[in-house]
């Protein structure tokens, strides 16, 4: 006799009450899963494991870019330069300005930061978003997994339920 879960589609219509052809992608992907009993790697996992030097560079980038000691330490970088940079403080201290008020050279070095940095956070941000793709997907067959698991211990528990009220009402043991 053949299981009754030892199909994609058996398990569809015995479990979920539905024809396997009804079900959405993702849905026929997890059956087809817990039939065969193994899991692959699709090809955005893939891209996700194997990362590049510039991607992990822009991960890396990314994280310090959006950390409170990058934010304190280079607002601490602005106020050292405008001081260095004030006339009277560098008479005081005996240097001449390098880049004084309107702070021109300043205005440019930021621009430049940010005309690099902003894409390369971007990038950082789509492999994040990559990344949070795959999880929910692992997240979703883990939740479909367990459903259909926790249906079959149902199913298990109610033949179980009925093969012992049978033995009580008609004395008789169940096949």
């Amino acid at each position: 006799m053949k299981h009754p879960y030892s199909t994609p589609e058996a398990v569809a219509q015995h479990l979920l009450g539905r024809p396997f052809s009804d079900l959405d992608e993702d849905e026929q992907h997890v059956l087809r899963h817990v039939v065969s009993r193994h899991v692959e790697l699709q090809d955005d996992e893939r891209l996700a494991i194997h990362a590049s030097y510039g991607d992990r560079l822009a991960d890396r980038v990314a994280a310090v870019g959006g950390s409170w000691g990058f934010i304190i330490s280079f607002m601490l970088v602005l106020v050292l330069w405008a001081l260095l940079n004030n006339d009277h403080v560098a008479a005081l201290l005996g240097i001449k300005a390098w880049d004084s008020y309107p702070f021109i050279f300043l205005n440019l070095m930021l621009s430049m930061l940010a005309a690099i940095q902003a894409p390369v956070i971007m990038m950082s941000q789509n492999r994040q978003s990559i990344k949070d793709r795959i999880y929910n997907r692992h997240d979703y067959e883990v939740n479909l997994r367990t459903t259909i698991e926790i249906l079959k211990l149902h199913q298990k528990i109610d033949r179980l339920t009925q093969d012992v009220a049978a033995m009580r009402q008609g004395g008789t043991t169940p096949d």
